[in-house]
């Protein structure tokens, strides 16, 4: 069966190349707020995470999504015995659902763009840490640490520098991803939760 995770990873790379020259496909598909308030342009919530800021931007957020979604992929179809397209339901909801705090803060602010997938990746990446808490991560790809570490450290990070701010960087997105990653995910297998306090109460290093 075909990954969708890979159908994702191409066409989102494929657009996003296109778009690094088109300033006006750019344009067309980045968050802008203002443009969904006042002229209804929602298709933004989700042409948004089809774009990205840079290469190294689109590399890291592709990298990323191409392992932890496969392993969704499996999980969700293995474990939890849900229908293939639930990864798709999860990630273009936590498209929507990611960028809507932002959109509250943000939808009079007319300097303020946003763009990339990572909220719909935090969402993959939350949703297997939920099913695996203590599957070994590597951090920047060197430093090895349970996923469950890795989580607390990566919602505490983005807490922090959503309220400092000053990087250019959707912090907010990257939080309400995992929110959201974790609340489908609980949602359509209601198991998932108690097996992830099962989980807790036998540690695995």
């Amino acid at each position: 069966m075909t990954s969708y995770t890979v159908i994702i990873v191409v066409i989102t790379s494929l657009i996003s190349f296109i778009a690094f020259n088109n300033i006006k496909l750019m344009d067309t598909l980045i968050f802008w707020p203002p443009a969904v308030s006042m002229r209804h342009q929602y298709w933004r919530f989700i042409t948004c995470g089809l774009i990205h800021a840079d290469f190294m931007h689109l590399l890291f957020n592709m990298f990323t999504l191409y392992f932890f979604g496969r392993g969704l992929e499996n999980l969700y179809m293995g474990e939890l015995g849900l229908q293939h397209y639930y990864f798709l339901i999860l990630y273009f909801l936590a498209l929507i659902f990611s960028n809507i705090p932002t959109y509250l803060k943000r939808k009079d602010d007319y300097n303020y763009r946003s763009l990339g997938a990572s909220g719909a990746v935090s969402a993959v990446m939350f949703a297997v840490i939920l099913i695996r808490p203590w599957e070994k991560l590597y951090l920047y790809a060197s430093i090895p640490m349970p996923s469950l570490l890795f989580a607390v450290l990566f919602i505490g990070y983005s807490v922090y520098m959503s309220k400092r701010g000053g990087d250019n960087v959707n912090h907010d997105a990257h939080l309400w991803g995992a929110v959201f990653g974790i609340v489908f995910t609980v949602a359509v297998d209601h198991d998932s939760l108690g097996n992830f306090i099962n989980a807790l109460r036998h540690p695995q290093f």
